[in-house]
């Protein structure tokens, strides 16, 4: 299951100025300022290269693999595509920060969840569908808010990395509009295809893709965010630990309580947070 939430959330508050938007989101158009004519350009993006970000996350080899594109071209775009530290600098400084709904949450996670990054969450924990709830205690009309939610259903691993390049199409159209993704559960569906021990390795290779793939998404467009769920305990081996920056355990406290703990990362200290889970979303838990 994949949701995408847009911009209009009054949760996120932060305003960028159309200086900085271009500052991050470069397209790949200005690689014609380096050299590359229009021609190569329309067939990296026929290949869903569509930023600089893009042409650096391609290998060497998938981009010769693009028709057109000799291995001299690809040299060429490549050298175009580099950007110094100063400019990179610069980009993360458009990272932002969606608050959860709880203070003491926020402030486990340096200030909310980080865009630009993937947050994984595993737990004793079930969210139920209360968007409309959710709009109540924002003050939000419940149909303009459900209208900001793209909601669509994975079946099989295939589809759901299938389902990553729909994504990837609709961030690049509408830049800057999406703000979070939740995939709920990135594990479930490997579990469900790949059975037995004979298959672990083809199973491990697949979600390597995958995740690749996720990581791109989620640097490519300061915009948007991923955010991966899985129940109980940590799955998915080195690779899934590897390929999230931040994991959270979740477990049950009293009532409607529940307390989430830093399990790794790169930048915050080990410790836990006491929130509740509302009829109205994630909430402060009361004393």
């Amino acid at each position: 299951m994949m949701e995408i939430t847009t911009s209009r959330d009054q949760v996120v508050e932060e305003e960028l100025s159309d200086q900085e938007e271009d500052s991050f989101y470069q397209d790949i158009d200005l690689l014609q300022n380096h050299g590359i004519n229009v021609a190569d350009i329309k067939k990296l993006k026929s290949a869903g290269i569509c930023t600089i970000k893009g042409v650096q996350m391609t290998t060497r080899r998938k981009m010769c693999q693009i028709k057109g594109i000799s291995e001299a071209k690809m040299e060429k775009i490549k050298n175009a595509g580099f950007v110094t530290a100063l400019e990179y600098s610069d980009m993360r400084k458009m990272v932002f920060r969606i608050s959860s709904g709880s203070t003491e949450l926020d402030k486990l996670l340096g200030g909310g969840i980080e865009s630009m990054s993937i947050t994984e969450v595993f737990g004793e924990m079930i969210l139920p569908d209360r968007l409309r709830e959710i709009a109540d205690r924002f003050n939000l009309d419940q149909n303009a808010m459900l209208d900001n939610v793209l909601y669509c259903r994975a079946y099989t691993s295939e589809h759901q990395y299938e389902l990553m390049d729909s994504v990837a199409a609709k961030f690049h159209e509408e830049p800057g509009v999406f703000k979070l993704m939740i995939i709920d559960s990135i594990m479930a569906l490997f579990r469900v295809d790949f059975c037995g021990r004979g298959e672990l390795a083809d199973r491990q290779q697949k979600l390597a893709q995958m995740l690749s793939r996720l990581q791109k998404l989620s640097e490519d467009d300061s915009r948007s965010r991923s955010f991966q769920a899985d129940p109980k305990k940590p799955i998915g081996g080195h690779i899934l630990a590897h390929a999230s920056t931040t994991r959270i355990s979740l477990r049950k406290g009293r009532g409607e309580t529940r307390i989430a703990k830093i399990y790794d990362s790169p930048d915050l200290p080990e410790n836990e947070a006491t929130f509740a889970v509302t009829s109205g979303g994630i909430a402060d838990a009361k004393e």
